[in-house]
């Protein structure tokens, strides 16, 4: 099957901004590469933006705007259909794609990298066909319509995930759109541009920038024709683009990180608490902003708890991405390894009890960004460890005495992103659950849900994602009174 790299050099999109329907060279000259986190090596190329790249796509979204803004909702939902199917028809090389740019296991990106990203697009279009724009309220029509032209700015941990998880929502808003990828994993954000050319959306609608935080991710945020930017990222990157917007009073819609709690019940069922804990935990390499990486524990039970969690670690199976047998990869880029490396040294000089895992490379893997699945127990909340965000595999195990202090020490944290609660007295979980200063709370690892709304408390960020939540934040309301 062809790689992603011979696909996109085939077709001449490599080093090419996605800008007014066309493929263009872009205006800047610096470069950026693209590292593949298993071998260490750079794998190939691409070009950096400068702000009149950004000039000539914010243009360009401009022009659509206008026209786009005002198409019908049917319109747009078959346009979203079509997306879907052409990213379907993508799916594998996405998947490789992936893998090669951030380490996800293959299997991984086949099967949750990928189609979660897809099921937004499809959520996207149903809450578009159900959504009404018009409401009255006595005489008077209250509205929905698009913001306007909106930048976007993604992450590499889940790249085309938060990919669609803005653009097909703001897309079908009937706002238009100006992406700028990560620079560390912008290949499969080509390959959605393609599937956004093949689907036949209206030139301008989509203009895709490739480029760095600091010039190209600026200049959006502080542009006087943007509307509205939305970034998942770093606390630190949305505090910057937040200040930059704020001359020009745009809104802004950040995700941003997260130290999630798992609090663990006297009642729960442990073995499926600690092993899924465990699990959803690491799952990405923990390179999750809502991982929840803080397992709250009955301290009775600390001692059952550390052998059912260091069982839980030592069944992954790190190693080569591209192997079937491999649960995990590599990390994504060396800046995210050492700051895991330096994590853990600091844990353990903080006197946390490492029961797995540990510094260096598992087993003989000498080469590539392979991490030790990691678990400190003995740890207190007001260490490093369990306040600052790893995004890694690294996980706590924080003991507590009372449900209440559980609940406490799962609130003493800045951010407030994501949590879970595992219990068998329903009564007392969402009681817990109640108490919980985040904006979404997991109940017995449920399924996911494409439509459950999801953002942050706290320095975790404002603004929604998701479901109808999701498209509501590229909507303005506007009133009309007399109008019945």
């Amino acid at each position: 099957m062809i790689a992603p790299l011979e696909h996109l050099s085939r077709n001449g999109h490599l080093e090419k901004f996605f800008i007014d329907g066309k493929w263009l060279e872009p205006r800047g000259t610096a470069k950026g590469v693209v590292v593949n986190p298993a071998t260490e090596e750079v794998v190939t190329q691409i070009r950096l933006g400068n702000s009149e790249d950004v000039d000539a796509a914010v243009s360009a979204a401009r022009r659509a705007f206008t026209t786009w803004s005002r198409t019908k909702p049917e319109y747009r939902a078959g346009l979203l259909d079509r997306l879907h199917t052409m990213l379907e028809a993508r799916s594998e090389l996405l998947a490789q794609c992936i893998t090669l740019e951030i380490g996800a296991a293959i299997g991984y990106a086949r099967t949750a990298q990928v189609p979660l990203a897809m099921a937004h697009v499809e959520v996207a279009r149903d809450v578009l066909e159900a959504f009404p724009f018009v409401k009255q309220r006595g005489s008077t029509a209250v509205t929905h319509e698009p913001i306007g032209v909106c930048a976007m700015i993604t992450p590499w941990n889940w790249p085309l995930y938060q990919i669609t998880a803005k653009v097909a929502p703001a897309l079908a808003a009937g706002c238009t759109v100006v992406l700028k990828p990560s620079e560390l994993s912008p290949l499969n954000a080509l390959l959605f541009a393609e599937a956004i050319e093949e689907a036949g959306f209206p030139a301008g609608v989509f203009n895709l920038v490739n480029g760095d935080g600091p010039c190209v991710g600026a200049a959006l945020a502080s542009h006087q024709d943007v509307d509205m930017i939305s970034i998942t990222g770093s606390t630190r990157a949305g505090i910057a683009v937040a200040e930059a917007a704020a001359p020009t009073v745009k809104r802004v819609a950040q995700e941003l990180g997260g130290k999630s709690p798992n609090v663990i019940l006297p009642d729960a069922d442990l073995d499926r608490a600690v092993s899924l804990g465990i699990a959803a935990a690491f799952r990405n390499l923990g390179q999750s902003c809502s991982a929840p990486t803080r397992m709250i524990v009955p301290r009775a039970l600390l001692s059952e708890i550390e052998s059912l969690a260091k069982r839980a670690a030592d069944e992954i199976v790190v190693g080569d991405p591209l192997s079937e047998t491999s649960t995990h990869g590599v990390i994504a880029n060396r800046a995210q390894f050492d700051r895991i490396q330096t994590m853990i040294r600091v844990g353990i000089s903080e006197g946390a009890k490492l029961i797995a895992g540990g510094e260096g490379r598992p087993g003989s893997l000498n080469v590539g960004l392979y991490v030790k699945p990691t678990i400190f127990s003995e740890v207190r909340t007001g260490m490093r460890i369990a306040q600052e965000e790893i995004f890694g595999p690294v996980l706590c195990l924080i003991p507590y005495d009372t449900v209440e202090e559980a609940v406490t020490i799962a609130n003493d944290t800045v951010y407030g992103l994501g949590a879970h609660v595992q219990g068998k007295d329903m009564n007392i979980v969402k009681d817990v659950a109640s108490q919980i200063r985040s904006g979404q709370v997991h109940l017995n690892y449920p399924a996911w849900d494409p439509h459950a709304p999801f953002g942050g408390f706290k320095q975790s960020g404002n603004g929604r994602e998701y479901g109808i939540e999701g498209m509501l934040e590229y909507l303005e309301v506007k009133s009309i009174l007399g109008f019945f």
